[in-house]
Order: structure tokens, then sequence, then C-alpha cells
């Protein structure tokens, strides 16, 4: 790489805002760039520190009496935080648990249940997979009938495509905010207004824009969502995932995994189920504490760090890299406006499984689509400038044509 397109690098991090933060991360010495953080964001130091006193200070001293002294409140207390900092909700509306399949199962009956006589879901076929399945598992077990969008993979879902099935018979529609494969991000106020403009309700996934794209799910009108904190939150393998219910819905959403934790009284043990009137009727058993305290440390560093600052810096690295793949001659498959981008570049290989295994011998992280597309993701907290440019170098030498 050239010395002047290191300097231009070197530039950009110094006068970037958030470069402080790369060091809030625990490294991987064997990796010379990570590109996976729309995968699985890396390890902050706070939450290895959190994690280890929580073992030895509360687990191990305080035992069982733990529950009473904070740990019962957890999945409401971190989800109003998670709320603030990252979704623009108000308190009393998120929860953190379970995964995002379980959530949105939970979340799409009960959308479903809020509009009685509408027998339609309308859904993405080129959704993540485990929401297609669950689409059509809510569908089968409620006797309805998925409409499934065919949208294109960069232009994805707009006004046009969705009108085309929206209707009286359409009772939820179900979207992603960003799409998995090509980036796109989509106009989730304006989507959400005309769903409910056909008298439906708006169901929206979040997985990969939360934590790095601010969502103000109150102030859009959105209706029920969920999202894995995993990713750009930072909060490890398999982490709980959050879901959150519009309040206006809180006291009639009726979801199908009933446990002793969405309960009235916890403590009850009563023999017949009475449902919580707040959002913990959402919850279904035993939450994850250890999960939930690391999603906690995920959530505070983008509080702190303030979510227009981490999409602000978003916007510069994937714009940085794609300014990278043209010159060299990439197809890239993200949209080319910012505004309408995630926080991940994709681009088109002849191989994808191939060329990630070759990447990842060279110390470079990427994520993988098969048959033909490499995901770079670029989490900003953890990513500098630099070590997109030192991952584009190696790319450009064992995967692009020269």
């Amino acid at each position: 790489m050239s010395t002047s397109a290191r300097r231009v690098a070197a530039e950009l991090d110094a006068s970037d805002p958030l470069a402080p933060y790369r060091d809030r991360f625990l490294p991987a010495d064997d990796v010379v760039a990570y590109l996976d953080g729309n995968s699985l964001g890396r390890t902050p130091r706070a939450t290895a520190e959190r994690l280890a006193s929580f073992v030895t200070d509360e687990w191990a001293r305080r035992l069982i009496r733990g529950w009473d002294e904070g740990w019962l409140d957890l999945p409401v207390d971190v989800g109003d935080e998670l709320g603030a900092a990252v979704l623009g909700a108000a308190a009393g509306q998120t929860l953190v648990a379970d995964s995002t399949t379980v959530n949105l199962f939970k979340v799409l009956h009960a959308a479903c249940g809020l509009r009685p006589g509408r027998d339609e879901i309308v859904a993405s076929a080129a959704d993540f997979p485990t929401d297609r399945y669950v689409v059509e598992q809510v569908a089968a077990q409620r006797s309805m009938t998925v409409r499934w969008l065919q949208p294109d993979l960069v232009e994805n879902v707009t006004p046009d495509v969705l009108g085309e099935v929206l209707g009286e018979r359409t009772a939820v529609v179900s979207l992603s905010h960003v799409d998995y494969r090509s980036s796109a991000l989509l106009d989730l106020p304006a989507l959400t207004e005309q769903i409910h403009d056909s008298g439906a309700l708006a169901v929206w996934d979040l997985c990969h824009s939360a934590g790095v794209v601010p969502t103000n799910l109150d102030e859009a009108g959105v209706d029920l969502a969920v999202g894995c904190t995993y990713k750009f939150l930072n909060a490890g393998p398999g982490a709980p995932a959050f879901l959150y219910v519009a309040r206006e819905h809180l006291a009639t959403a009726d979801q199908p995994i009933m446990g002793w934790f969405s309960a009235a009284d916890l403590f009850e043990m009563a023999d017949a189920y009475r449902a919580a009137t707040d959002v913990r009727r959402m919850l279904s058993g035993t939450p994850n504490v250890l999960g939930i305290v690391a999603v906690q440390c995920g959530v505070q560093l983008v509080a702190e760090a303030g979510i227009d600052a981490v999409r602000a810096k978003s916007t510069r690295l994937t714009s940085y890299l794609i300014d990278l793949l043209d010159e060299a001659g990439a197809t890239v498959l993200s949209p080319r406006a910012a505004d309408r981008r995630g926080s991940h570049v994709s681009i088109q290989v002849p191989d994808a499984a191939e060329a990630g295994r070759r990447l990842v011998e060279a110390g470079v992280i990427p994520d993988v689509r098969r048959p033909d597309l490499l995901r770079l993701g670029l989490s900003p907290l953890s990513t500098s400038f630099a070590e997109v440019l030192d991952g584009f170098d190696v790319l450009r030498s064992v995967v692009l044509p020269s």
C-alpha cells in the first residue's frame, strides 16, 4: 500500500473523535483486520472485568440473595438502558431476554392477535432465514397466509414494493431494518407509516442496525421490534436478545410462551396464569443473568459514545472502504448513498467460501454468504481506518483481480 494511502488513513484516525474507544476492546493478536463486527463484536475490556467481578462478588458471595438484590429486574432495567441509548424508546417498553428467534415468535403472535379478522402476514422473501422460518410457523399456527415481498438486493423494500401487497387483509408486516446481505437500510419511519395507513402493525428486526443506526422507535410509531446484542452492541456470542412493545399495546399483547417470569406475581405460584400488565408480560422463563450483564456493558459503551456519533463514524468507515474497493475494481453490492446503508459493505466474488478461507489464513476475518458474497463489517467503536486499509490491502492481494 502506498505511503499516501497510509497517510490518509492516519489522518482520518487522528481526526476521529471515537478513536480512543478502540483501546477499550481486548485485542486478538493474530488478526490483521477484523471485518466481521456485524456478526460478532469484539470483547470490551469492561465486560471481561464486569463478568469476572460478577462471578466472584455477586454470584459466589450473595448466592440466591442476588435475585432480590437486582437480578430479578435486570431484563427490564437493562432493556430501559438499551431503549434510551440505542432504540429511541421510553422506559417500560423494552426487554432483554431469550434469542431473536424466540422474541420474533413472541411478537409476531402478539401482533397478529392485535389485529383479529385479518389473515395475512407480509414479509420479505429475501430476509434472514430465521425471520422467514418464524413467519411461516406463526402463519401456519394461526391459519394465516404469508404474502412474500420480492425486493431488489440493493434497493430492497421500497414503498412501491410494499404497496403491491398491502391490503385490508394485512394484519402484520415483518421487515428487517438493514438487509443482512447487501446492507441496504430501509426507511423505517416511512414504511411504518405506510403499514399503519393500511391498518396493519409494523414488526421490525433490528439485528443489523441496533447499536450502529439510530432507530427512534417511539417517534416512528413502531409497534413491535426485536434484535440481537452480539453484533454492534458487543455483548458476546449468543448473548440475550431484546424485544420492544409500544406502550399502547402492552395491556393487550398476548404472547405464546407464557412462563412464571411473565406472570403478574412471580411468587404467587397460582394455579391459573395471569399475565403481568407491563412489558414483563413478554418474558417467559428465568433470565440469563450473566448474559444480560454482558449486554449492559455493551449498551453502556454505546451510550457513552453516543449513537449519533457511532452512526457518523459508521458512514465514514463504509464510504472509505467503498472508495478503496472501487479503485480496485471490486463489485460492490451495497447502496452507494451513505444514508441508505448499514455498517457493512458487501462485495461479489466468484467463490465466497474459498475467498473467505484465504482471507482468514492471511489474518483478515470477513463474513461469508454463499455462494458469492463477502460481507465486510465495520464496527465503529472498535475499527480504525488504518485497520480497514490493512484489511483491504490483504483482500486486494488474495481475492480481488489484479
